[in-house]
Order: structure tokens, then sequence, then C-alpha cells
């Protein structure tokens, strides 16, 4: 008789170490999460995508050789797009619908009555949203990346017949020591790079001191040889002839023929091998490095909606107040994707870390929705 006190005593001590609810309830939950989810996300798409239809589809019958299939190869191209920005916003509205729900039919209720915690109830949700987090991040480098890169290149195009890339570059800047290099246009002809519209922006102690000026220069040696060059002195206001001469001793092909890269049509590897070589040849990087992190970071706003939406699970729903927490949900889940853009655009223009404009917002919505739900707990 006196054991079963104690073995009593070891099943609820079990029952509450355990994060997760019952195997059922759990897999309920996710269910219920999933499936509102990718409905809203499907209804986003339909609506989404027709309207941009609309828009765009005058500008691709424009070409005489368009037709049909043009107008579905871009459904094709565009769909991923709306797919990977939209998600989010799904996974939020998703959170929202799961939780008002069991709200309603005063599940939650039931739930904390078992004596689960608030974080118990959110955790087969929070598992989820890691499961959309990794299907995001894998049909963002499958697929996303390899369909923004197309749709861009058709669209330099005005949706015409798409041209072979030679390497060909215009209006590149390249610096060597103190100097500037800007060149019109860069041509790879039989495997060798030409430039041409060249000027140099000679500069000493901080200053600029002279300009010069050549129509064309090849690679020769280790530098750079242009011809009929001329300089202009800024002391002295005057123009003289240079004739041929040497410029930019140590920079590589490379340098010039690396093209602007867009982080958008690149995977996460891609890119960061395009970042190591542009490092390599002197090119900044710090806005291509915070969009490399927010590569990682982006996918993973789908675990933060159920701690944002978590609001709107918890409270007596006749209490009148349901709308209004779940209001607040969706705005703490918008607020967090205005955050999120702004610090994107902040590190774009080098005023945040890369590392920080990638992860500052999502580490501070994890801190604000664990606060909400320890309050909740409180």
């Amino acid at each position: 008789m006196a054991a079963q006190p104690v073995a009593r005593a070891e099943e609820i001590d079990v029952s509450a170490t355990n994060f997760f609810p019952s195997r059922t309830m759990s897999l309920y939950m996710a269910r219920m999460f999933l499936v509102r989810s990718f409905a809203v996300l499907a209804g986003l798409v339909l609506i989404l995508q027709t309207l941009d239809l609309l828009s765009e589809s005058g500008r691709i019958l424009a070409d005489p050789n368009n037709g049909d299939a043009e107008v579905w190869r871009y459904v094709s191209l565009r769909t991923p797009q709306i797919i990977a920005t939209f998600l989010p916003f799904s996974v939020l509205l998703g959170t929202v619908i799961t939780l008002v729900t069991l709200n309603q039919n005063s599940e939650v209720i039931a739930m904390k009555a078992s004596g689960l915690s608030a974080h118990q109830v959110l955790a087969p949700l929070i598992v989820a949203g890691l499961f959309v987090a990794g299907i995001s991040f894998a049909f963002n480098e499958r697929i996303v990346a390899r369909a923004t890169a197309t749709l861009d290149q058709w669209k330099k195009v005005d949706y015409g017949d798409m041209p072979i890339d030679r390497g060909n570059r215009a209006n590149v800047w390249v610096r060597s020591g103190e100097n500037l290099i800007e060149v019109d246009q860069i041509r790879n002809e039989q495997s060798n790079t030409q430039l041409y519209g060249i000027t140099v922006y000679e500069r000493g102690a901080g200053s600029l001191k002279s300009i010069l000026m050549a129509e064309r220069g090849q690679r020769v040696g280790d530098s750079w040889r242009i011809t009929d060059s001329r300089r202009f002195d800024v002391a002295s206001g005057t123009m003289s002839e240079v004739g041929t001469t040497a410029i930019a001793p140590g920079v590589t092909p490379d340098q010039f023929t690396l093209s602007s890269v867009n982080p958008d049509g690149l995977s996460f590897f891609e890119l960061r091998d395009a970042i190591d070589q542009l490092r390599a040849v002197g090119r900044p990087t710090k806005a291509l490095e915070g969009s490399l992190w927010h590569k990682l970071s982006g996918p993973l706003s789908a675990v933060l909606m159920p701690l944002l939406g978590a609001v709107a699970a918890f409270g007596v729903a006749r209490s009148g107040k349901l709308f209004i927490r779940a209001v607040i949900g969706m705005a703490l889940g918008f607020l967090y994707f205005m955050a999120d853009n702004f610090a994107i655009a902040m590190g774009n223009l080098g005023a945040y870390p890369p590392f920080l404009a990638a992860w500052a917002p999502f580490l501070l919505f994890l801190m604000i929705g664990e606060a909400l739900l320890l309050k909740t707990e409180e």
C-alpha cells in the first residue's frame, strides 16, 4: 500500500517534464496550423499572381514573338517569388486563425486546466514552424533563386530573346592603390579583356591630383596598357598628351569582369562564393553579407509567428476581447516584418553591420514574444 503514492508521484514528475502535450494533441494542433497556413498561402498566391499578371501581360505580349507560352512562362517564374515573399505572412495568419479557433472551442482552457504551461501549448506550433522554415529554405535555394535570376535577365530585354552572356560589362569602377578607375565598357574578345572609355582618377594624400583619360586599353604583363591617353592636371588646370602608358599594376581581369551581384538570384552557397570572390578583388561586400545572413534568418521567421500570435490563444473567449487579441497578434507580426525590412535597408546603406541587419529583428521579437508568454504564464 505504501508503494502506490510513490508510483503516482513518479508519473506526475514525468508528465511535468514533458515539453509537449500528448501525441494526439500535438499532431492535431500541428495539422491545424499547417493546413491553415498553406491554405492562406494558396489564396494569397492566386490573388497576387492574377493582379501581377494583369500588370505585366501587356509588356510580355508587346513583343510580336511572344504568345500564351511566354505568359505561362512568366507565371512559372513569378509564382516562386510570390510564394517566398508571402510565406511568412501566411504563417502569421495561419497561427492567428489556429489559436483563435482553439480559444473559441475552449481547447486552450482545457489544456491549461490539465496542467500544461503556455510554452507546452505552443510547442507543437513551434516545431511545425521549424518544419516550414526548413521547407522555405530548401525552396528558396532550389527554385526561387534560379527563377529570380532568369526573370531578371528576361526583364532586362523586355521579355524578348535573352542574349548569351559573354562576360561584357558596362560602367565598372575598380580601385588601384589610391587611384580610382572608371571603365565605360568591357568586352571579352577572343579570351582577351578589352577596356573602352577609361578614366583614371589619380589621387595623392587623400586629394585628387590629376585625371588620366584614354579610349582603349588591354592587359599586358601585370598591368594595363592604354594608348592615346591624355592627362588633366587639377592644380594647373592644363591638359597634356601622354600617349601610351601603363596603369593599374596588379589589377586582374576578374576585377573588371565581375558584375554586380544580385543576392536574390543566387543560392546561399553561390552567394557565399561570390562574396569571397568580390572580397578578394577589393569590392565592397557588406550589403551582400547582410543578404547572405538573411537567407537564414528569413525562413526562421516562421518559428517566431506562434510566439507573436500567442496573445490570441490565452484568455477567456467570452470576455469579448478575442478579436482585439487577434489584432494585436497580427500587429506584432507585421511590426516584425517592417523592422526586418528596415534593418536590411540600413544594412544595404552600411549603417548596420551585416549580422546585426539580418538577425537583430529576429532576436528582438523573439525576446518580445517570450516576454509576452512569460507574462501570460504569471
